[in-house]
């Protein structure tokens, strides 16, 4: 069986022992043997006992408190090759999948992170997102594999080691939710390509139902992104549309008073976009309020 050392798989967890065992099932099953690192978010259910037990081949790294998405970027410090994919404990990748996505980074120097392909469950059928990021308005670049995006799936992502490093991984601020696309911002701020690239597969096999609150971490986390790398007009916009719906929306109401909770901090960090990344932005918002959904 042919091995790939190339790019080692990152797996955040938390309270999630048994979806977590399954998946390592599938990505210890990928001929590519990639090294697994599962970064465990402070799990109380048995969960580095229960990956020792059954992979003792998989280093797993207790965090100590949860972290959220920046958890990720502990796997990524910890990570010896020069790509690291990522999963979530309720995702994996195709046979194959990182073998191509390895080739590609390794032709497409300036390529600093993939967003893969998804198909929906063992089997499934594809993810809608694969559309939108497919028909990304940005126009193509000679030195990437696909159309460039300024999103992604973070558990169907692969990353060059460095380039996600330099960005500064996922940014504390937000702990989940809509995080992937502050890192895609400081990824092309830094010069770095974002792209997808459909012939790369990932699979995504969620539990159920939305999680309480998501919508409301989703809203407080797009206001966040943009007032940490948007211009002014466009933070305010998008704070503005929260405050409105508040009085009838608990949702919002919640995201607001998140938001305003965290904006100090955000403010701290501020720093605009340049502006052929802006640019990039700005026609994917109007992409976005045409499709619902922005690559």
């Amino acid at each position: 069986m042919t091995t790939d050392s190339r790019t080692s798989v990152v797996v955040l967890t938390h309270n999630r022992r048994e979806q977590l065992l399954a998946t390592l099932d599938h990505l210890a099953a990928l001929p590519e043997r990639p090294p697994l690192i599962v970064v465990d978010n402070a799990s109380t259910d048995g969960t580095p006992e229960a990956v020792a037990g059954r992979h003792p081949g998989v280093t797993v790294l207790r965090t100590g408190r949860n972290l959220g998405a920046p958890g990720r970027t502990v796997g990524v410090r910890h990570a010896r090759t020069p790509y690291v994919a990522f999963s979530d404990d309720d995702s994996w990748w195709e046979p194959g999948a990182l073998a191509r996505a390895a080739d590609l980074l390794d032709r497409h120097r300036r390529l600093g992170l993939l967003a893969a392909r998804v198909r929906v469950g063992h089997g499934g059928p594809p993810d809608p997102l694969n559309d939108r990021l497919a028909a990304s308005p940005l126009e193509r670049a000679a030195d990437l594999p696909g159309p460039p995006v300024l999103g992604f799936l973070a558990c169907a992502a692969v990353a060059r080691r460095e380039a996600y490093l330099e960005a500064g991984g996922y940014h504390p601020i937000f702990f989940v939710g809509g995080e992937e696309t502050l890192l895609a911002y400081d990824l092309a701020a830094r010069g770095w390509g974002v792209c997808h690239c459909s012939d790369v597969v990932a699979v995504h096999s969620p539990l159920g139902g939305e999680r309480p609150g998501r919508r409301a971490v989703q809203l407080r986390n797009a206001a966040l992104t943009a007032w940490l790398r948007r211009p002014l007009t466009v933070a305010l916009r998008q704070t503005r549309a929260i405050a409105l719906r508040a009085p009838g929306d608990p949702e919002a109401r919640r995201a607001l008073r998140d938001l305003l909770g965290r904006l100090p901090a955000a403010l701290r960090e501020r720093r605009p976009l340049p502006a052929a990344v802006e640019a990039a932005a700005r026609r994917l918002d109007v992409q976005g309020a045409t499709e619902g959904a922005v690559p």
